[in-house]
């Protein structure tokens, strides 16, 4: 089928599992945020259970063709991985400037970076268990996590990275050993920071991806719009990703109001499409979903596009968020019955 949807990644919690006025007023948390839970820890896994299985249902009823848990679960895309790593001191966190350049709490990496055990494979399992639709999960890259730590054990953050890596890499295969059928990588810092992704980040996330198994992708963006109002007209590291192993890779188009030829520069790659606004309360029209798509068009084939949100959102009011859903569905069969004729 041309023209699969699909989320980024996360759906937005219901208020009454976190509170969204404290989630909002801060950056994205890279230590354990509880504080954020509304429920208490002896009813949490109960309440975000029944909370996963409303974001299944509302991405099925909006027609998404790939489903994810919504993240659900998750204080952040990252930190429910990042703080359930060995080598990492949470009870002493560090510092690290953000992608704004603000300091933030973050992991302190006091040992060697390993990991133990899978950490989202029941997550996973959940999903699989409520859906009969594909399915995907995403992981946060190793670059990304070197980037969202304090180094106070490697002689390098690139070595950091490495570690990082092996233990990505035992997730992804962990996962698709379960039945995930995508295994979608969050790199955003990539972007954020592209001399060190060129130097080491790439290196580190092609180690994450290989041998593995099963069809990957990779998320790289300009950040959360809630918390990054302004964007470049172009990514800063694209192009590089053309020799990145994975399979697809995740842009946003729609808020940027991005230069699609870029995509002329990642031939042999599935690209996912992101053709919603993410700082827009107003839902677009079917046509206006639409109109992005077509504007990539003339610079990839239409069996090489997935269509999705610009990013998470986790952000958006619940309401605003199924609106666009249903947009991005309807707007990708316009496409669709027009490259059908």
């Amino acid at each position: 089928m041309f023209f699969p949807t699909s989320l980024v990644g996360s759906y937005c919690q219901p208020d009454w599992l976190i509170d969204r006025a404290k989630l909002a007023g801060r950056f994205p948390p890279r230590t354990r945020a509880k504080e954020l839970w509304r429920v208490s820890e002896e009813f949490l896994q109960q309440a975000q259970d029944d909370a996963t299985v409303l974001a299944i249902r509302e991405q099925e009823e909006a027609g998404l063709d790939i489903i994810t848990d919504g993240e659900i679960r998750r204080e952040s895309y990252s930190n429910r991985f990042a703080t359930a790593l060995d080598g990492i001191d949470i009870d002493n966190p560090g510092t690290a400037l953000d992608r704004s350049g603000h300091p933030n709490p973050v992991p302190r990496i006091a040992g060697k970076i390993s990991r133990r055990h899978p950490i989202q494979v029941d997550d996973f399992l959940f999903l699989k268990k409520h859906t009969d639709r594909l399915t995907k999960v995403t992981v946060p890259g190793p670059f990304t996590m070197s980037q969202q730590a304090q180094n106070d054990y490697y002689q390098t953050l690139a070595d950091a990275a490495m570690d990082y890596a092996e233990a990505v890499r035992q997730e992804i295969t962990d996962l698709f050993l379960a039945g995930a059928d995508i295994v979608q990588v969050d790199e955003p810092y990539m972007q954020a920071r592209p001399e060190a992704a060129e130097e080491y980040g790439l290196a580190a996330l092609n180690a994450a991806l290989e041998d593995v198994s099963g069809k990957t992708a990779v998320h790289i963006c300009f950040g959360y719009a809630a918390i990054i109002h302004e964007r470049p007209a172009g990514y800063s590291f694209l192009p590089q990703l053309k020799h990145c192993h994975c399979d697809q890779i995740s842009i946003e188009t729609a808020q940027s109001n991005l230069d699609t030829s870029v995509l002329e520069k990642l031939s042999g790659k599935t690209v996912i499409l992101g053709v919603l606004d993410l700082a827009d309360m107003n839902v677009e029209t079917p046509e206006m979903i639409a109109s992005r798509i077509r504007k990539a068009l003339p610079y990839i084939e239409s069996e090489r596009l997935v269509i999705a949100p610009d990013c998470g959102l986790k952000y958006l009011p619940r309401e605003v968020a199924k609106g666009k859903m249903k947009a991005m569905v309807k707007g990708a069969a316009i496409v669709r019955t027009e490259i059908s004729d």
